[in-house]
């Protein structure tokens, strides 16, 4: 492979913005200099952002594909190539797809396609079809009867780096409002107050027969094989203390500030959903990522189901929270990698993978016009 190198860029890197020129070789960085250069064939960025590509942890992106409308199943195959188009399009070049094990419902596309969707995902990756890079990230339903059952044989998968233990159980951690639980859940119908009360009970029921055993089983089958472990929805101290001990070292969306200050105080890393800077809030009632990163209770963020919101999020931590550009992006790069184990991506530094984007801003919105993943453009 060629060198190549890219001058008059406004290069970010974990520590600081500078315009300078970044020069790559077989798909890493070789050089990152001050100052631009007029060496031969060098590619002019004409003063744009250039970022380290984006890693993206959790992302249930690629569900809203194989279910594009209620009830209807898309071919595994087409949806994961639409998904990682998007996903590369908006600057991510390593994703861990974030596939449900286990649900409340047995007739849904997340109980019903996740062999299928790891096969697909399997076969693309070997054929060369897939843009970023994937990984997989396995969010297991607590309270589902099959759980342990469904995550078992793929525990030792080879894409596998995450694993987050869930409980979606209503009046509990992301769904403590219950009139939220109910207006995000229905859908297209109402449900009166007797439906909600017996949807209720039903949830709950699982809950107290599952929960506690599934955790205790799925903790030690994780433990020893090097995953990266997440508790999701922490809402009260003890959730992440209980968390700590067990081994996990992320907290992951965490619904209180109380959660968060803990987390942050025990040394976990905190991650927060983009889209919920983006949107001013949290969808479900909860704590506003914005207020945490201002209290610098924020160390990464997640696209959760909006790929452009990852940029736009870090962006915004810089306009909203005023975070330095450096900082801000990290919680987009370099922090979640961190978190996921990777020690060869999500910076620009001499050695790293040459995983990059060139990011250009349109009234206050960060546009990302070109994405290498190893030095190749795919987007």
């Amino acid at each position: 492979m060629a060198r190549q190198i890219f001058t008059n860029a406004r290069v970010v890197t974990p520590a600081e913005t500078f315009l300078g020129t970044v020069e790559l070789h077989a798909g890493r960085i070789v050089r990152v200099d001050l100052g631009a250069t007029r060496a031969p064939g060098a590619q002019d960025l004409e003063g744009d952002l250039l970022l380290p590509g984006l890693v993206e942890l959790h992302t249930d992106h690629l569900e809203k594909h194989l279910e594009p409308r209620p009830g209807v199943r898309w071919p595994a195959a087409a949806a994961l190539v639409t998904h990682d188009a998007q996903v590369a399009a908006a600057g991510i070049t390593t994703v861990l797809d974030a596939l449900s094990v286990g649900d409340f419902d047995d007739t849904s596309v997340r109980s019903r396609g996740l062999r299928a969707n790891i096969q697909a995902l399997d076969e693309a990756r070997e054929a060369g079809w897939l843009r970023a890079e994937h990984f997989l990230h396995l969010r297991c339903e607590l309270p589902s009867a099959n759980v342990v059952e469904l995550a078992r044989p793929l525990l030792d998968h080879p894409r596998l780096r995450m694993v987050s233990l869930m409980d979606h159980t209503p009046g509990q951690r992301q769904w403590t409002d219950l009139e939220k639980f109910r207006t995000y859940t229905q859908k297209d119908e109402r449900w009166s107050d007797a439906t909600l009360a017996a949807e209720v009970r039903r949830l709950r029921e699982l809950h107290a027969r599952h929960a506690e055993p599934n955790r205790e089983a799925l903790i030690a089958l994780c433990r020893g094989r090097g995953l990266a472990l997440a508790s999701h929805d922490d809402t009260l101290e003890a959730h992440v203390h209980d968390g700590l001990a067990a081994g996990i070292g992320i907290s992951e969306f965490p619904t209180t500030e109380a959660a968060a200050r803990a987390a942050h105080a025990l040394g976990m890393g905190v991650v927060m959903g983009a889209p919920n800077l983006v949107r001013g809030g949290s969808h479900s009632g909860n704590v506003s990522a914005l207020h945490l990163a201002k209290l610098d209770l924020l160390d990464a963020l997640s696209s959760d189901y909006v790929p452009h919101a990852l940029l736009h999020g870090a962006f915004l931590l810089r306009d909203a929270a005023g975070w330095p550009l450096a900082r801000a992006v990290s919680t987009a790069s370099h922090n979640p990698a961190r978190l996921a184990g990777f020690e060869d991506r999500g910076a620009i530094a001499v050695g790293q993978r040459a995983d990059l984007v060139r990011v250009r801003e349109r009234h206050g919105v960060p546009v990302p016009l070109t994405t290498w993943r190893g030095g190749e453009r795919i987007a």
